[in-house]
């Protein structure tokens, strides 16, 4: 079953094309992982280590390991559960020094509601909210299922807070875990959101917000926090679920979920944000679900992490 799964994953990702005569950006990696069997539970984020070629998988499920880690070549190197209970955005911040795993958890248990940094190896390093309780917007530090999380190489933080809780909201925090700006409440107005779902910065300092629910994306200022634009026409079929950069910040990839669909959208040069414009997409395998991805900025490969196959898939640029 799963060998006829991938099969048809390469059919449609290699010679689906909505336009003819498009070139083809990408190509499935049908050998990535190596052993497919180590996904258990629901895979709903991955994230990509590109210093070191690791790539983190967090996925759910009772008694499945929560984060898988594996090499960027496919092979399964190891996995860790404590204190992780409902992955929902995963993202690798890395420094001079060392590398840390960031992820939201919107659990209900005792650990959920959080942001937590931990080693590569699992160990537990720094817990933002209070774990267990779902908090109002009027506390910045007060999560109600926190859906993504983005670290720039300075270490500030922007977290999307509201994964359907009742926060809709972009948080920015300092190194040090001090609100520097947030903004965002319920609502479809300029600035507002309907599930904040998914959150990146491109290179020209602007942070880009997948506001699922209201089908757009919003963009703001990094350093200020100001509305600058947004994207609406792109996302009439299904909202944007998931905002990253490919290496080069040309385009951004956009996972559709419902309606199976990566789309490659072209990036705005510094200035006006205008509107979108799809240059390319892959259409995935009907109920593939793709929720959230990542791109190895080194490579330029794109991880998507599929909830409805329940398994992280492999495209490499062409």
């Amino acid at each position: 079953l799963y060998i006829f799964f991938l099969y048809s994953q390469v059919l449609k990702a290699e010679y689906f094309s909505p336009w003819k005569g498009e070139q083809q950006m990408y190509k499935l990696d049908i050998g990535w992982p190596k052993t497919p069997e180590h996904f258990t539970g629901q895979t709903f984020c991955v994230a990509v280590d590109s210093l070191h070629g690791l790539v983190y998988v967090g996925q759910r499920g009772d008694n499945v390991p929560k984060v898988l880690v594996f090499s960027e070549e496919g092979y399964f190197l190891h996995s860790w559960n404590d204190t992780v209970e409902m992955p929902h955005g995963i993202f690798v911040w890395n420094t001079e020094t060392g590398s840390s795993v960031w992820i939201t958890d919107v659990g209900t248990g005792k650990y959920g509601h959080t942001v937590k940094q931990y080693s590569p190896l699992g160990k537990l390093m720094q817990v933002l909210g209070t774990p267990g309780n779902a908090g109002s917007s009027l506390i910045p530090l007060q999560f109600d299922q926190p859906a993504d999380i983005f670290v720039d190489e300075t270490g500030e933080i922007y977290v999307v807070d509201g994964d359907g809780g009742m926060n809709n909201r972009l948080l920015k925090l300092s190194d040090d875990y001090k609100e520097i700006w947030l903004t965002g409440t319920n609502g479809s107005g300029i600035g507002q959101f309907k599930i904040p779902h998914s959150v990146t910065v491109d290179a020209y300092g602007r942070v880009w917000v997948a506001d699922r629910d209201n089908k757009r994306i919003q963009v703001f200022d990094k350093v200020t926090g100001e509305w600058l634009g947004s994207w609406n026409g792109c996302f009439s079929e299904d909202g944007p679920y998931s905002v990253r950069f490919t290496a080069d910040y040309k385009y951004l990839i956009v996972a559709q979920m419902n309606i199976n669909r990566l789309a490659i959208l072209a990036a705005p040069p510094v200035g006006s944000i205008g509107d979108c414009a799809i240059v390319h997409s892959v259409q995935l395998a009907d109920e593939t679900k793709p929720h959230l991805v990542d791109v190895d900025m080194r490579s330029g490969a794109v991880y998507v992490a599929e909830i409805g196959a329940q398994q992280v898939q492999k495209y490499v640029p062409l």
